[in-house]
């Protein structure tokens, strides 16, 4: 017998399926709601309490720690996939055999050249702008050297256009770190990996050779991994509902990218580094921070500790924990900055008003560390989380589009002035 919801409203009662997931997650149907009570509607402000879609593509609990892929945990995959299988899983909902990973390699290698004159668009904008600005415009001007909509009843055409992206786009996320940092643009190198190329496209110079560093690249690989999608967030929601309204591909990606750039959503990382540089500026002293996190009455707030969906510890902090020691390591950095992390994030592994709250380093306290390391510019920082969460994105928006989801339209409780007559100006 299928379980139902009973809504009372002025002694009238009204039945509601209740839907359960495949994790026996448990969610009300209430799309018959207006039509049933006659025009009655939810408020839920950020949409905290509402699915708008059934998924399936990632599974979080935020309460046990959690994060699977496809079924596939989170811990496994960061341990045994590279980023490029992870991407095919997330898109097409399987793990590639070897014929179809070296397919969709060559594939996207064959599509990574960039039209020339997206130069002139990049040549555009002032080394003053900021990288996720130039990445969105980017990313939307690619709909013009590509003005044909996906056919999503073509699988052909679907898999095209999933190819161009995943090829164009980290040669547009280096492109933009490159005219920041006044380096000639590169366009890779055919015969390295997904994540060697991203690497080599970023920091390659003209007078040296490009060496490959396995450590480093194993972390980019990893933190690519970990941010791969993450269920309906701010950015991935964005991506669905620009195109529930059949906006192409790159266009919705182009307004996911927007989404993400907010300090609430994708800035967390670099808002880590910039609160690690603000207590360096101060003196450096770790134990007076401390007391300003505990203090109830500072406004003080420690970045990059606990996370608002996972109530216990962050799975993805646990994995990119020790590839951030690994880094630091490996590359023997002396950098203040980086000291005063490792001080905060003993801190709060050990205290027990940090152990007793669950305010471990989170996953964006840990990748700003290694990006930090690894050269990244703070303002690059969302860029690459924006290259890690790439193949979420196409996976939901291929996901709604198959599924033929409507057009997204919230609802809303109008709070403004009743019915007010006209005045000419001189009455005013």
């Amino acid at each position: 017998m299928s379980k139902k919801a009973t809504l009372e409203i002025d002694g009238n009662k009204y039945e509601f399926p209740i839907i359960e997931g495949t994790e026996k997650e448990l969610g009300i149907d209430i799309k018959t709601l207006r039509s049933a009570t006659g025009g009655i509607t939810t408020i839920d402000p950020g949409y905290k309490n509402t699915g708008s879609c059934e998924s399936g593509i990632t599974f979080l609990d935020g309460e046990k720690g959690i994060l699977r892929y496809r079924g596939y945990s989170i811990e496994e995959l960061a341990e045994k996939a590279d980023f490029l299988e992870v991407a095919y899983l997330l898109i097409f909902g399987e793990l590639p055999t070897a014929e179809q990973l070296d397919k969709f390699d060559k594939d996207i290698k064959e599509e990574s050249h960039v039209d020339e004159d997206m130069k002139r668009i990049l040549d555009g904008f002032p080394k003053s702008a900021h990288p996720m600005g130039v990445l969105s415009s980017l990313t939307s001007a690619l709909i013009a050297f590509n003005p044909g909509s996906v056919d999503v009843d073509s699988e052909e055409a679907m898999y095209n256009a999933i190819v161009k992206i995943m090829a164009k786009f980290p040669v547009l996320a280096a492109w933009t770190m490159r005219k920041r940092k006044s380096l000639p643009l590169d366009y890779g190198d055919n015969a390295l990996g997904y994540v060697e190329n991203l690497h080599k496209m970023m920091f390659s110079r003209p007078n040296k050779t490009y060496e490959a560093n396995k450590i480093v690249n194993d972390a980019l690989d990893k933190l690519l991994i970990l941010h791969a999608d993450h269920e309906q967030n701010c950015s991935t929601s964005t991506v669905r509902i620009v195109g529930s309204s059949h906006a192409g591909l790159f266009a919705s990606l182009s307004a996911g990218i927007s989404a993400l750039w907010g300090p609430l959503h994708g800035g967390a990382n670099q808002a880590v580094i910039e609160m690690l540089e603000a207590i360096k500026e101060d003196g450096g002293d770790t134990a007076k921070y401390i007391a300003k996190a505990k203090d109830k009455e500072d406004s003080f707030r420690l970045m990059g500790f606990g996370h608002r969906v996972y109530k216990n510890f962050d799975p993805r902090a646990k994995i990119i924990k020790a590839s951030a020691e690994e880094v630091l390591g490996d590359l023997g950095i002396e950098d203040p900055v980086l000291d005063i992390a490792k001080g905060l994030a003993k801190v709060a592994l050990e205290d027990e008003y940090f152990v007793k709250r669950k305010l471990y380093p989170n996953v964006d306290f840990y990748s700003g560390i290694i990006y930090r390391a690894l050269g990244i510019p703070t303002e690059m920082f969302t860029v690459m989380f924006a290259l890690g969460r790439l193949p979420g994105w196409i996976a939901q928006w291929r996901e709604m589009r198959l599924r033929k989801e409507p057009i997204g339209r919230p609802r809303q409780i109008y709070i403004g002035e009743t019915y007010r007559p006209f005045k000419s100006v001189s009455e005013r």
